[in-house]
Order: C-alpha cells, then sequence, then structure tokens
C-alpha cells in the first residue's frame, strides 16, 4: 500500500500561500478544539443554569494555567524539530522527537497528579463563592486531571506542525469533537452526571483524539519513522528540548497567573458580572483561534526557513501573518458591534448577563489588531529559536494585567468595566513590547540548529 507523505516543505515558493494555506487547517483544528469549550459552556448554561456556568468559568484560568504548560513543552519541542527538517538533519529530527515526547509526558503527569489534590484550596484562595465551590472542585478536580491527554495531544501535534503537516490532526480532532458533543448531552442531559459529566466528556474526548493521532502517525502512515537506535533516552536532546520549551512554558504560565488573578478580580463582583466575563472569554477564546492559528503557522515557517539559512524569507513571512491578522480584527469588530446582543444569547437567558458580556465583546475587540501582532511576533520569535524571550513577554502581561485590574476596577465610574479595560490595554502594551523585541534583532543569535 502507497503511502501519502503530508509533511510539507516551507522554504520554497510563495510566503503567503504558505502562511495562508497551512494556517486554513490549523484554524480548523482550533475551532473544533474550542468547541470543547464552547459545548460545555452552552449545555451547562442551557441546562444547568447561570450558576453552575459561573461554577465552570470560576476553573477556566487554572484550567489554562495547567495545560498551557504543557503546551509550552510541545512548542518548543515543535521548534526544534523544524529546525532540524528545514536543514535536513534526520537523525536529530528523530531524536528530538523521542527524547521531546519524554519530557512531555512526565510534565503532563506530574500536573495530572499535583492539580486533584490541590483544586479546592487554589479554588479558595481565589475567593470562588461558597455556593459554588463544591461545582467547581468537582469540575477542576476531573479537567485538570486529564491534563496529561491535554500534553499528549499537543505534542504529537506540534511535530506533525512542525514536519508542515497541519492535515493530519485536524481529520482526528473532528471526529472527537463530534463525540464530545454527544458526551456532553448524554453525560448531562440524559444521565444527569452534572457539571461533571461535562468535564469527563471533554477529557475523555481529548484522550480519545491524542491516542488516535499518536497510533496513526507512528504506526499506520509512518510519517514519522523512529529506528530502535532514535528509542533512548538522550541527555543532551532532552536537555535541548527543556531549554527550549521552559521558557515558552514559563511564559504561558505567567500569563495564565496573571488571568488567575483577573478572575479572582472578577469573581468579588458577584455571580452575574462571574457568569458575563465567563461568557465573553467562551467567545473570546473561540474568535482568536485565527491568530492562534497564524502563531503557529509563523512558527513552523520561520523555524524552517531559519533552519535553512533563509532569513529574510522569514521575515517576509511575518510581515504576511501580521496584514492578515490585521484584516481579520477589523472585520470582528464589525460584527460584535452590530450583533454582539445576538451571540451572547447563544449561551445565557439572562437579560443583564447578556447586556454585560455584549458590552465587554466590542470593549475587548477594538484591540485584537495588537493581540494580532502578538501572536505572529511570538511565533516568528519563538520559531527563530528566541525562546528566552518568551520570558519577558509574561512578565508584561502579568505586570499589566494584575497592576491594572487592580486599579482600574477601583475607579468608581469604571467598576467592574475595569476587568476588560485591563484586558485590552494589556494587549496594547505587550504588542509593543513584541515588536521592540524583533526590530531590536537578538533573534538572529538563537538558531538552534547553529
Amino acid at each position: 500500500m502507497t503511502k501519502i507523505s503530508r509533511t510539507t516543505d516551507m522554504t520554497q515558493g510563495s510566503e503567503m500561500r504558505h502562511i495562508i494555506m497551512f494556517s486554513l487547517p490549523l484554524l480548523a483544528g482550533n475551532l473544533l478544539q474550542q468547541t470543547y469549550n464552547i459545548v460545555d459552556t452552552m449545555v451547562v448554561g442551557r441546562y444547568l443554569g447561570d450558576d453552575a456556568l459561573a461554577a465552570v468559568g470560576a476553573t477556566g484560568s487554572i484550567t489554562y494555567l495547567f495545560y498551557t504548560l504543557c503546551i509550552g513543552l510541545s512548542v518548543g519541542a515543535g521548534i526544534i524539530v523544524a529546525q532540524y527538517f528545514g536543514a535536513g538533519r534526520q537523525k536529530a529530527l528523530r531524536s528530538a522527537v523521542f527524547n521531546s515526547a519524554l519530557v512531555t509526558a512526565i510534565f503532563g503527569i506530574v500536573i495530572s497528579l499535583l492539580s486533584v489534590p490541590a483544586a479546592k484550596p487554589i479554588l479558595e484562595l481565589l475567593k470562588v463563592p461558597d455556593k459554588l465551590i463544591g461545582d467547581s472542585v468537582a469540575y477542576m478536580q476531573i479537567a485538570c486531571g486529564g491534563t496529561i491527554a491535554v500534553a499528549a495531544y499537543n505534542w504529537i501535534n506540534a511535530i506533525m506542525r512542525a514536519l508542515g503537516d497541519s492535515k493530519t490532526p485536524l481529520i482526528f480532532l473532528g471526529a472527537a469533537s463530534l463525540l464530545n458533543a454527544l458526551l456532553d448531552l448524554l453525560f448531562v442531559v440524559v444521565f444527569k452526571f452534572g457539571i461533571a459529566g461535562a468535564a469527563w466528556a471533554t477529557v475523555l474526548t481529548q484522550a480519545l483524539s491524542a491516542i488516535s493521532c499518536i497510533v496513526y502517525c507512528f504506526a499506520v502512515s509512518g510519517e514519522i519513522k523512529l529506528t530502535a537506535d532514535d528509542l533512548h533516552a538522550d541527555k543532551d536532546m532532552m536537555s535541548r528540548c527543556v531549554k527550549t520549551g521552559v521558557p515558552i512554558a514559563i511564559q504561558n504560565g505567567l500569563i495564565s497567573v496573571s488571568m488567575v488573578a483577573l478572575q479572582r478580580v472578577t469573581n468579588g463582583f458577584g455571580e452575574t458580572v462571574m457568569a458575563a466575563y465567563t461568557v465573553s472569554m467562551r467567545i473570546e477564546q473561540f474568535v482568536q483561534q485565527p491568530f492562534s492559528s497564524l502563531n503557529a503557522a509563523v512558527s513552523t515557517f520561520t523555524g524552517q526557513n531559519i533552519g535553512a539559512g533563509k532569513e529574510k524569507r522569514a521575515q517576509k513571512g511575518l510581515a504576511c501573518a501580521i496584514k492578515i491578522s490585521v484584516i481579520f480584527s477589523a472585520v470582528v469588530l464589525v460584527l460584535f458591534t452590530l450583533f454582539g446582543g445576538a451571540i451572547t444569547s447563544w449561551f445565557v437567558k439572562g437579560k443583564t448577563v447578556i447586556s454585560i458580556s455584549a458590552k465587554a465583546l466590542i470593549i475587548t475587540s477594538l484591540f485584537y489588531w495588537s493581540l494580532g501582532i502578538i501572536h505572529t511576533t511570538r511565533g516568528f520569535l519563538n520559531g527563530a529559536g528566541d525562546t528566552n524571550y518568551a520570558l519577558a513577554n509574561g512578565m508584561a502581561e502579568v505586570i499589566c494585567r494584575i497592576g491594572l485590574s487592580l486599579i482600574l476596577t477601583k475607579i468608581a465610574f469604571i467598576g467592574f468595566w475595569g476587568i476588560w479595560y485591563t484586558t485590552a490595554a494589556t494587549w496594547f502594551v505587550t504588542a509593543m513590547v513584541s515588536l521592540i523585541r524583533y526590530k531590536g534583532g537578538k533573534w538572529r543569535l538563537h538558531s538552534i540548529v547553529k
């Protein structure tokens, strides 16, 4: 049986075409992955009520923290593989694949084990209201306890992206998303498992997606071919995976910590504002996926071209991605301005929650252009191997998000709206910091293959 290769060499051909064609499957996959959260939100909000939705929302920043720590390591693995692929160093590439798998697995297992006993103390620290704490703890223990599945899927996804394959993960994720929707309805509506049912539906489908994708790539398609000589722990390669991925993981962790702090401020305004924040965040996470897709596309494009010694071509790819992100930002701003209320009403029934979340979407969408710059420049810098900058980038978000939220929400005529003004201002500042780093040119010194 003839096996069809899905890998793509991005060191030749149109930069814009590569960015767009690679981004589209990523976008579809990211949107499908976001349906896990969207379906959970809709099922919980419609069938369990606003309080249950607020309870799920109270865990969002913590769940994001655990997930993104693993995702950061996976991104680091993808950067290494992309540069070795561009340089044509197959033996080093195979070693990077195996050893990054070991690092990611260890990290994912540790986080999964620690998250269960830590759930209640963390949520109490965040001042989750007493009447919500029980449901919040149950949801967080299940969702975060399954972090290993998220780590596994994001690792294999990052490896395939590094090789120029953004289509294979989409196929498996599509099937898993459909299963997730069915399990959500089955566990919550039919079996009456409550919030725990929504969490179990998400974890099970994530695990299935990861296992299916790994089996296909290693045992069926033969896209990634590891020999017996490759299957051993290499301390130097593991160290390289850690050094490349940990700064990104820490950056993600810092951003998550700032989100946790913002969630804590939000919780202080009561259940209505918490529910509105949950809805706006869910919608925002969905809308951000094109930016995330461009980030991954630029990272792979840059990694392959830096590995091949084509620096100017890599910069042209970044310019193309920025243009795309600015156009998309303008479109979303118009849509949220005209239809924000109708969109938020898909998730909740309460008129006050709908009104607050609709206005919140307009506030943040005014600054989506800066969010696009953040994602595209991060993708470029990461792909070039300049992952140490990720720490400074994460610190910028922490300082802005924590500092501004404490200041703005204390101003009488702003009040809880300061939650969303903080998000917008944080994006703007972080975008400027990212551009300064890129213009400074230090990324030229960090190529992994050198």
